[in-house]
């Protein structure tokens, strides 16, 4: 079913836009270039005055003027009567009033405790001290564990001494800071260099001062060596250049298991080097890449997820998603990888 202004747009659909704009003379083109410049209904960043043209005919009244406005808006009210109400009203009150319901006070009224004239007579007769050791006895040491308690000292029955406490509160154990990285950061390299048999992870995290020149003698180092298995650099301020060096160096070395490189400065084009390096690695089955300083994007977790699933070598991988489309297929392809390592192993077992 058409609607009827469907039908007052028919005769506008073959209007030849270039024959009308041909007969217009200078002047009305300049005038309508200036009208469609300042008319835009759908420019947003417009006000709504400026996207239409003035049709109002009524004078301007000035100047705005705030006081004056108000006293009109007043007037304007006192001068409009007010509709009648449908019930008219009469000022009574129906219905029982509200009175609250008074609670009763609870009294509690001190139950006395009577005892035997023997227990009188040693409760009477007995010190602080011994007073203090029959609380804790009882368990009712809260009162003597109390700090405004201990601020003031218990003193005994004359007045002179002070009675210390006996049961005596748990300290408070101290949290120390996590201590430093021990690693010796040049006696590694150097034992990297060597390809010392015995060095199989290094272990770089939270060292700040590690410049980047010898982050990359690092990674250049680990293409000829044979024996270490794991590299963690989290924490150490690396930037895009040291993921570069790191990701050439997977392009060679063939004994590296273990990659960790979070908390880092490295950015997308970083990270995207170093997961296509993992095309031409075979020994590479985890790498950790998440909490850089900059986000990756989306773009790149695409990419990134693209690239894991078309290798068939990775097994854990250290990154949290911001979108669920390539964390799905993350997960999916991680799966996969450790399916056919299950398999492999089973394998094996069966023969």
């Amino acid at each position: 079913m058409s609607l009827p202004f469907r039908k007052e747009l028919e005769k506008y659909k073959n209007i030849n836009e270039d024959e009308i704009l041909s007969k217009l003379s200078e002047d009305e083109l300049k005038q309508l270039e200036h009208v469609l410049d300042d008319l835009d209904p759908e420019n947003a960043l417009l006000p709504a005055g400026f996207r239409q043209k003035d049709q109002t005919t009524k004078p301007a009244t000035g100047p705005f003027d705030r006081e004056r406005l108000l006293s009109y808006l007043e007037k304007q009210a006192l001068e409009h009567k007010d509709r009648e109400d449908f019930v008219p009203f009469t000022g009574e009150k129906k219905g029982k009033i509200f009175i609250p319901k008074e609670k009763p006070i609870e009294t509690r009224t001190e139950e006395k405790v009577t005892l035997d004239p023997e227990l009188e007579e040693a409760l009477a007769s007995a010190s602080d001290t011994e007073l203090y050791d029959l609380a804790a006895v009882l368990g009712v040491h809260n009162m003597v564990n109390n700090p405004k308690f201990d601020e003031g000292g218990a003193r005994s029955k004359d007045g002179k001494g002070i009675v210390r406490n006996v049961v005596k509160g748990e300290k408070v154990k101290p949290i120390f800071e996590e201590p430093p990285n021990p690693t010796n950061v040049e006696a590694s390299l150097q034992r990297i260099k060597a390809n010392d048999p015995s060095l199989l992870e290094i272990n770089l995290n939270n060292i700040k001062n590690i410049p980047i020149p010898t982050l990359k003698e690092f990674a250049k180092a680990l293409e000829n060596n044979t024996h270490v298995k794991t590299f963690s650099l989290a924490a150490t301020r690396s930037n895009d250049p040291v993921a570069i060096a790191f990701a050439d160096m997977l392009k060679v070395n063939k004994t590296l298991k273990s990659l960790n490189v979070e908390s880092n400065f490295i950015t997308g084009t970083g990270i995207l080097a170093l997961i296509d390096a993992l095309k031409e690695n075979e020994s590479l089955t985890e790498i950790k890449i998440d909490n850089q300083r900059q986000q990756l994007g989306t773009a790149v977790e695409m990419e990134i997820a693209k690239m894991l699933e078309e290798n068939s070598r990775i097994l854990k991988f250290g990154y949290q998603f911001t979108k669920q489309g390539p964390r799905t297929r993350v997960a999916a392809a991680i799966t996969k990888n450790n399916d056919l390592v299950r398999k492999k192993r089973v394998e094996g077992e069966r023969q």
